[in-house]
């Protein structure tokens, strides 16, 4: 239970210190690029139109709407990526051969612009949540699939031995092993892969889907609605800032229940 709650305090000490960093730095680049006050929103007015105004309540409604159908997009891709990337990662460490084979398939869609690939992903899977998963997936896929990848080889070689001496199997060392070496890499890959895919899911619904938060900044902009376009940029960005914290926090409560 300590644990617990130190390392829910560090996540709120962490959080709080990532917010003010974050303001500090909105605030003072609008005021070194000297961002006129019709288009550039610093956090009075953010706070005025989601809290002030006499239309607050709607504007929190249509803000917290997009941002609900934004979280859920890239959960989707956040699932699909870390997924894919779990298995090619274990398929990887236990045969090199399938490493060499398919790992340049994956570099290549690293390598290639999601915004090159997005007209062939919705012709493949249309506009819907297929598409959102794949576009997401593919932003996760190869910065979780090399960290994880790493931590299973990072594995000692001495340990692998007494395996094998003592008569396990190669998927015996990797089972009892390398997975175990591997939780820090899993939750590094955790931490990357979420601001990812909620860049993943904007991208869907700014291409496909015409949803979420994605699509909202695009029709605020044509509408000229720049105190909703920064409202949405600040939802988008506590909740990746937040979500990250909590990963962080889970990742610290289970090194001090383990001792490691």
């Amino acid at each position: 239970m300590g644990a617990l709650v130190r390392s829910v305090g560090r996540m709120l000490l962490g959080l709080a210190v990532s917010l003010a960093v974050v303001g500090a730095l909105w605030i003072g680049l609008l005021k070194v690029f000297d961002v006129s006050a019709y288009i550039g929103k610093g956090p009075w007015e953010v706070w005025t139109f989601l809290v002030l105004d006499p239309e607050a309540a709607e504007n929190r409604a249509l803000v917290g709407g997009q941002l609900g159908q934004t979280l859920l997009d890239a959960g989707m891709g956040f699932a699909a990526g870390m997924l894919a990337a779990l298995a090619a990662a274990c398929v990887f460490t236990l045969f090199r051969g399938v490493e060499h084979a398919l790992m340049p398939l994956a570099m290549l869609l690293r390598s290639v612009p999601l915004v090159a690939l997005a007209p062939m992903i919705i012709l493949v899977f249309g506009r819907q949540e297929a598409a959102v998963a794949a576009m997401g997936g593919i932003v996760v896929l190869f910065p979780a699939l090399v960290t994880i990848v790493f931590g299973l080889r990072s594995a000692s070689p001495a340990m692998l031995e007494v395996v094998q001496v003592y008569g396990g199997s190669r998927f015996d060392a990797f089972r009892k092993v390398a997975v175990p070496t591997a939780v820090p890499a899993l939750f590094t890959a955790l931490r990357v892969s979420i601001p990812g895919a909620l860049t993943g899911a904007l991208l869907a619904e700014w291409l496909a889907t015409g949803q979420g938060i994605g699509y909202g900044i695009v029709s605020a902009v044509s509408r000229a609605r720049y105190d909703q376009v920064w409202a949405a940029v600040v939802a988008v960005t506590l909740a990746s800032i937040l979500l990250y914290a909590v990963v962080a926090a889970v990742e610290a409560a289970l090194k001090q229940r383990t001792g490691t």
